[in-house]
This record gives C-alpha cells, structure tokens and sequence, in this order.
C-alpha cells in the first residue's frame, strides 16, 4: 500500500491512499497499529510528510561508489549519526538555506532510502530485521558542508540539521510491496540535470545489516527513520562543486516509491 499524509479541505490531518487528480481514499486508524478503508474519498489540498519522526538516524559513506568518489576507505563499521526530528521538510516545500550557508555556498542534497521502524526494534537480528519495518520512503540527507566539516567540533549533527534539511515522502510504501530494499534504483536532479544515478545494490551495508546493528543494545522505537546513505554524484565531489542556490529546484526518485521535489529558497 502507498500511503499518503495530507490536508483535507477542512484542514484536518489525514492518511489515504492517493488516487488520481489530487483525491484520495481514506484510511481509519492509526499508523502502525493498522488502518481500514473507511469508503470515502476526498480531495487532497496538501501532501505532507509521511510521518513525523521519534528519531532520525543516519548512516554516512554507505554506497561503494560515494566512498571512492571521496577517496575514502570502506567502513569498518556503519558510519552513525543523527538528524534534529525539527528537521523534516514537506514534499513540495522549500529547502530553505540560512544565512549562515550562504557564504560560502556549502549546502549539499543527498538521495537516501529511508526506512520506517514500524516495532519496538532491539537486539534485532539481521535474518529477522525486515520483519520490523513498516514502510519505505525517500529522503534527502541536506549537508551543510562547512558546518558539517569545521563547524560541529568533529560531529556532523549541526550541519545536518538545520531547519527543512530533512525532506521525506511524498508516500509510505508498506514493507510487502518492497520485498527486497537491495535492488531499488535512486536517481537525483537538479533543474532537470541528472546529478545522482544509483541502485541500493551498491550498498556497503544492507537494510537487514544496518537494522541489527542499530538495535544492538539501542532501542529502535516505531516512527524512527533510517536514513541509508547516498550513492555516488553529491555537489560537493564535483569538479567544480555544486551547491544549491536559491531558485533551484530539486528532484529525488526511488523506484517503486515515486518522486520527492522540493525548491530551494533563501532565508
């Protein structure tokens, strides 16, 4: 099922599944503990983000091609860190770049899977680990590159996390419709440029993996994001490096889930 979180007429939050021309059917209940159709069908005046997050992890330098386009060795272990839940950005929302981004221009996109821990998650095996996700959506790890190298005292949290640099959706797709999260295709551009063509095949460590690993002694909670890493072809590896700017526009596409398009916007 592909779900979709959005604004009715009357303003109300809702889920549905998103049909043609802007409608959708209604789902009752509550996300993770089950919905039923309800039989009725509205129009939807926003799509908003699929959910709001108990937790965003992240995973850096997961894809074979990001690592070697940066010259960086393989990972002994899953690269973590995290995003500010406040970060998260609508589908067709402005990313919007502060001031403090701006000069120098340093703000990076990144297309990432993401997954959606729909159980309580902890000492998870990595044989057993897909039985724990809910769902799949897309995100866009947005980097602040000077904040996340010099700026967070050794730590990419603050670069990571400023306000709209989390964007996600513009659906859930539940866990049976993706049976495999290792063969997804992930593709990026900017003002219509291809900057980013990939597959999740490439990655260093699997959904499965990263699942067992993160819950190893940590609790996962139902609503915690895992954002996956990124394939090759970020702004910043460039020659010379690409940076969003005000007036750009930016579009992320998994397979089997659709496409995340978000402006970009000055503070």
């Amino acid at each position: 099922m592909k779900i979709v979180r959005f604004l009715d007429e009357e303003g109300r939050i809702r889920f549905g599944r998103l049909q043609e021309e802007g409608r959708a059917d209604v789902l009752e209940g509550r996300l993770f503990a089950g919905f039923r159709t309800s039989g009725s069908t509205v129009r939807v005046m926003k799509v908003l983000v699929p959910l709001v997050p108990s937790a965003i992890l992240c995973i850096g330098l997961n894809y074979h091609r990001h690592a070697e386009e940066f010259g960086l060795k393989l990972p002994d272990y899953p690269v973590l860190f995290m995003k500010n839940p406040a970060s998260i950005a609508h589908p067709g929302d402005p990313i919007i770049l502060p001031l403090s981004c701006l000069d120098p221009p340093q703000v990076d996109y990144e297309t990432e899977l993401a997954v959606v821990i729909g159980r309580t998650a902890k000492d998870v095996p990595a044989e057993n680990a897909l039985h724990y996700v809910f769902g799949y959506t897309i995100g866009n790890d947005v980097s602040a590159r000077r904040w996340q190298k010099e700026g967070g005292g050794g730590q990419w949290v603050r670069g990571k996390s400023f306000d709209t640099f989390c964007p996600l959706g513009p659906v859930l797709v539940t866990a049976d419709e993706i049976p495999d999260p290792q063969n997804l295709s992930l593709r990026c551009t900017l003002n219509g440029e291809v900057m980013q063509e990939g597959n999740t095949s490439d990655m260093i460590y699997s959904v499965r993996e990263l699942i067992a690993y993160l819950s190893s002694g940590m609790t996962l909670l139902p609503g915690t994001v895992i954002l996956t890493g990124t394939p090759s072809g970020v702004g910043f590896a460039r020659t010379p490096p690409v940076f969003l700017a005000p007036g750009d526009r930016i579009e992320m596409t998994i397979g089997g889930i659709g496409t995340l398009v978000n402006p970009v916007t000055a503070a």
